[in-house]
């Protein structure tokens, strides 16, 4: 019986290799770097949001976070020294 939803793509004559990277196990332990979402080059920025940069990326690295909330980092940005001041009217 043909329900009309067989595949017509073509299979591949070769085999496609795989890694399969969710169960590394112990054989495969990672080297220690993740995966980011962002490049590390901060060569285009100016050098104070390059620091910040760097002290997010180190952040993030030593407390295993992908993603930061607010407080994070504003801890971040205050532990570079910076701090609120009051705005000239």
């Amino acid at each position: 019986m043909n329900t009309g939803h067989q595949s017509r793509t073509p299979k591949p004559e070769t085999p496609v290799h795989f890694v399969e990277r969710r169960n590394r196990g112990s054989q495969g332990k990672s080297n220690g770097h993740e995966r980011r979402q962002f490049t590390n080059n901060h060569n285009e920025l100016s050098e104070d949001a390059a620091d910040l940069g760097r002290a997010i990326d180190r952040y993030k690295l030593m407390n295993r976070r992908r993603f930061i909330n607010y407080e994070e980092m504003l801890q971040i940005i205050t532990s570079l020294g910076y701090s609120k001041t009051e705005a000239k009217r």
